[in-house]
C-alpha cells in the first residue's frame, strides 16, 4: 500500500510552507509527525504482506519441476515419439503461460515496492529527520521523531529485502523461460520431422528380431519404466486442466439430477395412474452408472489436448462400467464376447508399453492384431446399431480391420512405434462406437421419460409432437457421437493438436477486403449467432403455451406477445452477430447506407412488409386464432411473423399473406370482441302453406338450439311472395363463428322433418 498522494502533498507544502510566528511550529511538526507515521504503518503493513512472495515461489518451483524431467530427456537425446513429444508440448505451454502470468504480478509487485523505497528515501531526507536540535518545539517531539527514525530504518530493511526476492524471482523465472522456449523449440523440430521418422525402421524386422531384450530388462521393468514416464505427464495432465473436467462432471451431475427427479415424480400417484410403472433398458432411477457412461463418453470433447494414454484409460474405464451396467442385459455369447474384448484391449493397452525389439511380445501384437481383424469381419455383416446407420457402423468396422491389419504390416518390418499407435486406434474406434451407441440410448430413454412426465403435467412437451421431437434429438445426438468419434480417433494418431491449431490459425487470420478488416472466425460467429437466433424466434411460440392452431372453437385466442419477443430475439440476434463480426461502427455506417440504397431501388416492399408486422405487434387488429376476412381469403390466424402472416382457411390450406397488405387492405376480424355471427337461413314454402304456423315452428326449434344467441332474438320474416310460393327468410345469431355450417345443417335436417309432419310442402 502506498502514501496517499493529498496527505504527502500536504506534508511536502507544509515542510515548505514559511511560518509566521514560532507559535505554528509545534502544529506543523505536529502534522508532519502523524503524516510520516501513517506513512511509515502503511508501508510497513504492505511489507509484512510479503506480496504472496512465498505462493509465488511455489508456484514457480511447481513449474521448475514439471519442466526439469523434459530437459534431462533432451540433454540425454533420448529418442521419443510423438506421444511423448505432444504431451511435452503441452506441458511447455502451460508453463510457459504460468511463468507469464508469474512473470506480470512479479513485475507489479516490484513497481509498487520500488516506489515504496523513493517513499522512504524521501522521508528519510525530510527535515523532520535532520538535527536541529535548537530549533523551537523540536525538543517537545524528540521521542516521536526518534521512533519514526527507528521504523523508518525498518520499513526501508522490509522493503530492500522484498524488492530483492522480487529481483531474484524475476531473474530465475526468466532465466527458466529461456530454457522453455528453447525446449519448444526443439519440441516443435522434432513433431515436425515425427511423421517422417515414425516411418523409419527403427527396430529389426520381425524374423530378424532377439528372443530376450539385449540389455537384459524383463517385461515388467519396460512396462514399469514406460508408465512411469508417462505417469508425469498423466499427473501434470490431470492437475492443469482440472476446470475442463469440471464443467464435464457438472454437466453429469446435471444430467443425474434431471433424471432422478423425472423417476421420482414418476411415482406420484396421479402420474403413476396414466403411466404405470416405467421400465427403461438402459435408464435406472438411481442412474449412477448411466450418469458415469455420459461423463466418461464426452470427456473427450472437454479435453482434446488429453495425452493419447489418457483417452485410452478413459476408454478402459468405460468398458468397464458398461460392462457392470449392461451385465443383466447382455445375453451370454454377447457377454462373453464382451468380456474377452476387454481382456485383450486392457492387454493391449499394458503390452504397449513393454513392446521393444523382442520376439515373443511382437508376437502377441501380432496374434491381437489378427484377431480383431477376425472380429472385424465377423461383424461387417452381422451387427447392426439401431442408434447408428449401417454405413457409419460400416465405417468404423472397416477402419478397425484396415488399422489392425497396418499394424500388422509395421511390426513385421520394423515400425513398432507405428504399429502400437495404429492397432490401439483401431481397437479405440470400436469402443467408441459400442460406448457412443449406449450413451446415445442412456439420452433418449431420459429424453422419453422428459416427455412423458411432462405430457401428465401439461407441461412444454405436452404441446408438441414427440415422435419429430425424438427424431431432431436422435440427430443432434448422432452428430455429437461423429464428432466424438473423430477427436477420440485424432487424439490417438497425434493429430488432434496440428489439425487444432491448423484450424484456429484460418479462423484467426487477419483479412482484407477493400479498406475491410476482417477475420473467417468472425464470420462463423456471425453466421452461428444468426442461426441461433432464427431457431429461437421459429420455437418461441412453444416456450409460451402456444399449441398448434387448428380450425375449430376450441383453439382459443392469443395475443402478439409471440410475435414481439420473436421481434426482441432477431433484433438482439441482429446486434450481437454485428458486434461477433467485429465490424467498426464507421464501416457499419456505410453498410447501412449501402442499405438504404437498396431500399430506395427494390427492397421497399421487404421493409414496408417489415414495418407493418411491427406496427401489427402493437396496434393488435387481430390476435392468433381470430377468424378474418381479406378480400376473397377467409379463415383463422395461425401466426403474425415479422415479415407474413399465415392464415388457415376452412378447407385446410395455409395462406401467407405478407403484412403490409394485412395493414393497408380492408381486413374484417369476425372474432375481436366476441364469437358472434349473424347468418340468415332462406327457403320456400307452398303459397297455401300458413306462415304463422311455420313462423311458430321456426321459433321453437330456435329456442331448443344450443348455438344461438339467446338474449338476441332471431328474426322470421316473409322474404318474397310468388304464384306458388313463399320465401321465408330467417335472421339469427349464433355464438361460435367456427359452427355455423354445421349449426345449418343440423338446423335445416330438423326443419325438413317438423314441416314435414306439419304437412307443409317445401319448393
Amino acid at each position: 500500500m502506498l502514501v496517499s498522494t493529498s496527505i504527502w502533498c500536504q506534508a511536502q507544502q507544509a515542510k515548505t510552507k514559511p511560518t509566521d510566528s514560532v507559535n505554528t511550529i509545534p502544529d506543523t511538526l505536529l502534522f508532519k509527525i502523524q503524516t510520516a507515521q501513517s506513512a511509515i504503518t502503511e508501508i510497513n503493513a504492505a511489507n509484512k504482506k510479503g506480496y504472496n512472495l512465498d505462493a509465488i515461489q511455489r508456484q514457480f518451483n511447481t513449474v521448475k519441476e514439471n519442466v526439469n524431467p523434459l530437459v534431462i530427456s533432451f540433454k540425454a537425446k533420448e529418442e521419443l515419439d510423438t506421444k511423448n513429444l505432444l504431451s511435452f508440448d503441452l506441458i511447455l505451454r502451460d508453463a510457459d503461460t504460468r511463468l507469464k502470468n508469474i512473470t506480470a504480478i512479479l513485475v507489479q509487485n516490484s513497481n509498487a515496492l520500488q516506489k515504496m523505497s523513493d517513499q522512504v528515501v524521501s522521508l528519510s531526507s525530510d527535515t523532520l529527520l535532520q538535527n536541529n536540535n535548537g530549533e523551537d518545539g523540536r525538543k517537545l517531539y524528540h521521542q516521536q521523531i526518534s521512533e519514526i527514525k527507528s521504523r523508518l530504518q525498518e520499513a526501508g530493511k522490509l522493503t530492500g529485502e522484498n524488492l530483492s526476492q522480487v529481483n531474484v524471482l524475476l531473474a530465475n523465472i526468466s532465466a527458466l523461460n529461456v530454457v522453455v522456449n528453447d525446449l519448444r523449440a526443439q519440441t516443435a523440430e522434432k513433431l515436425a520431422l515425427s511423421g517422417k521418422l515414425a516411418l523409419r525402421k527403427r527396430n529389426p524386422y520381425l524374423w530378424h528380431a532377439t528372443l530376450q531384450n539385449p540389455a537384459s530388462q524383463t517385461t515388467g521393468n519396460l512396462i514399469a519404466s514406460s508408465y512411469q514416464g508417462q505417469q508425469q505427464i498423466l499427473k501434470y495432465f490431470i492437475h492443469s486442466t482440472w476446470d475442463n473436467r469440471f464443467l464435464a462432471i457438472l454437466i453429469s451431475v446435471v444430467f443425474f439430477i434431471w433424471v432422478h427427479r423425472n423417476f421420482k415424480s414418476s411415482r406420484r400417484a396421479a402420474i403413476r395412474r396414466q403411466l404405470g410403472d416405467l421400465k427403461f433398458e438402459y435408464l435406472k432411477p438411481f442412474p449412477i452408472f448411466s450418469t458415469l457412461i455420459v461423463l466418461l463418453n464426452i470427456t473427450p470433447l472437454f479435453e482434446p489436448d488429453a495425452p493419447a494414454l489418457y483417452i485410452e484409460l478413459i476408454q478402459l474405464l468405460l468398458l468397464a462400467v458398461m460392462s457392470v451396467h449392461l451385465w443383466n442385459t447382455l445375453e451370454k455369447k454377447q457377454l462373453r464376447f464382451w468380456l474377452m474384448l476387454m481382456a485383450l484391449y486392457t492387454i493391449m493397452i499394458i503390452g504397449n508399453a513393454g513392446v521393444d525389439d523382442t520376439l515373443p511380445l511382437r508376437v502377441v501384437l501380432i496374434a491381437i492384431n489378427i484377431f480383431f481383424i477376425w472380429i472385424g469381419i465377423q461383424l461387417f455383416n452381422k451387427v447392426t446399431f439401431k442408434e447408428f446407420s449401417k454405413k457409419y457402423v460400416r465405417t468404423v468396422l472397416i477402419i478397425l480391420i484396415l488399422m489392425n491389419a497396418l499394424s500388422v504390416l509395421l511390426n513385421l518390418f520394423g515400425r513398432v512405434d507405428m504399429a502400437k499407435v495404429t492397432s490401439v486406434t483401431g481397437v479405440i474406434g470400436l469402443i467408441q462406437l459400442i460406448g457412443l451407441s449406449v450413451f446415445m440410448q442412456i439420452m433418449l430413454d431420459a429424453l422419453d421419460l422428459q416427455m412423458k412426465i411432462s405430457s401428465c403435467n401439461n407441461g412444454l412437451f405436452s404441446r408438441i409432437n414427440h415422435m419429430k421431437t425424438k427424431a431432431k434429438f436422435k440427430k443432434g445426438l448422432s452428430v455429437l457421437c461423429v464428432l466424438l468419434w473423430v477427436i477420440v480417433l485424432l487424439i490417438n494418431l497425434s493429430l488432434i493438436g496440428g489439425l487444432w491449431q491448423w484450424i484456429s490459425e484460418i479462423l484467426s487470420k487477419p483479412r482484407v477486403f477493400g479498406s475491410i478488416h476482417f477475420s473467417l472466425g468472425n464470420i462463423v460467429f456471425f453466421i452461428v449467432i444468426i442461426y441461433i437466433a432464427n431457431k429461437l424466434q421459429k420455437h418461441v411460440p412453444l416456450l409460451f403455451g402456444e399449441e398448434r392452431i387448428t380450425f375449430n372453437e376450441d383453439s382459443g385466442h392469443k395475443g402478439s406477445k409471440v410475435a414481439l419477443v420473436r421481434l426482441v430475439i432477431i433484433v438482439l440476434g441482429v446486434l450481437l452477430a454485428v458486434m461477433a463480426s467485429g465490424l467498426p461502427m464507421d464501416k457499419l455506417t456505410v453498410v447501412l447506407g449501402a442499405f438504404g440504397v437498396g431500399i430506395g431501388l427494390g427492397m421497399q416492399n421487404i421493409v414496408n412488409n417489415f414495418v407493418s408486422g411491427i406496427i401489427l405487434i402493437f396496434e393488435k387488429p387481430f390476435r392468433i386464432g381470430d377468424y378474418v376476412e381479406l378480400a376473397d381469403k377467409k379463415g383463422k390466424v395461425r401466426d403474425i411473423g415479422i415479415r407474413s402472416s399465415k392464415l388457415l382457411t376452412p378447407q385446410g390450406s395455409e395462406v401467407i399473406i405478407p403484412n403490409g397488405d394485412l395493414l393497408s387492405g380492408r381486413l374484417v376480424n369476425w372474432t375481436l370482441g366476441n364469437d358472434f355471427i349473424k347468418t340468415e337461413l332462406v327457403f320456400k314454402v307452398s303459397a297455401e302453406s300458413d306462415f304463422e304456423d311455420i313462423k311458430k315452428i321456426i321459433s321453437g326449434m330456435l329456442n331448443e338450439a344450443e348455438n344461438t344467441v339467446k338474449k338476441l332474438p332471431p328474426e322470421v320474416l316473409l322474404n318474397n311472395i310468388t304464384a306458388d310460393s313463399l320465401e321465408i327468410k330467417v335472421l339469427l345469431w349464433i355464438n361460435n363463428i367456427y359452427v355455423e355450417a354445421e349449426f345449418k345443417s343440423d338446423f335445416l335436417q330438423q326443419l325438413v322433418k317438423k314441416l314435414k309432419d306439419a304437412s307443409v310442402k317445401i319448393m
